[in-house]
């Protein structure tokens, strides 16, 4: 399930007009991550908002990824359960790329994409995951220690997900993504109806 959550975070940043790179083709499992390990995509905007209009919030939203130029992104595909102030303290589900040291993937990884000015511009942590608490004060604990760790901004799954809806065509055949092409059928069999996608703009507005 991990590399089909990654591949719909990659579809994401890719249909928002992003260059991907996913570092590692593998899952670990008998062993503890490297902080490599725990970075799962690398994206560059070729075409970035202006730097004085950059300012995301920490929760990002669509219409502000034109606001990120470089990021590291971790997925954590946590569907059944939201972060919560305890999970971050067990210390046991987050990832360590947090604390890494990643001057390799700012020097190295983005070679090839990269150019003279956009080196120069901040790198991202970004954090994927199903969703903040949605009361206070779980959220705001949430929020703080997520920023502590390292954390510049996080993306939820239904944002992704939502994004996704509205993005693929019924006319268009995307049979080089598994993933878009169900998205594809589900609309074109009329499985997700209008309502549902006004639903989770309904949401999402009302997180804003």
């Amino acid at each position: 399930m991990a590399g089909f959550d990654e591949n719909l975070v990659r579809e994401y940043f890719e249909l928002n007009g992003f260059f991907v790179r996913q570092l590692h083709k593998y899952q670990v499992h008998s062993r503890k991550k490297s902080a490599q390990e725990q970075i799962d995509l690398l994206v560059l905007n070729p075409a970035p908002a202006p730097v004085a209009e950059r300012k995301p919030g920490f929760q990002i939203f669509s219409n502000e990824l034109a606001l990120i130029t470089r990021a590291v992104v971790a997925v954590k595909g946590w569907h059944t359960s939201r972060m919560t102030p305890s999970m971050l303290r067990s210390g046991s589900k987050i990832s360590d790329f947090l604390q890494a040291d990643i001057e390799a993937a700012k020097e190295g990884y983005f070679s090839g994409l990269d150019d003279e000015d956009k080196s120069k511009e901040p790198l991202t942590h970004i954090l994927v995951l199903p969703g903040l608490p949605a009361t206070e004060p779980l959220r705001g604990q949430t929020v703080e220690l997520l920023k502590a760790r390292g954390v510049d901004a996080i993306i939820s799954f239904p944002t992704i997900l939502e994004n996704l809806l509205r993005h693929v065509e019924t006319n268009l055949s995307y049979q080089k993504s598994d993933a878009l092409q169900m998205i594809r059928l589900l609309k074109l069999y009329d499985m997700i109806k209008p309502p549902q996608l006004e639903l989770f703009s309904d949401i999402l507005s009302r997180k804003k």
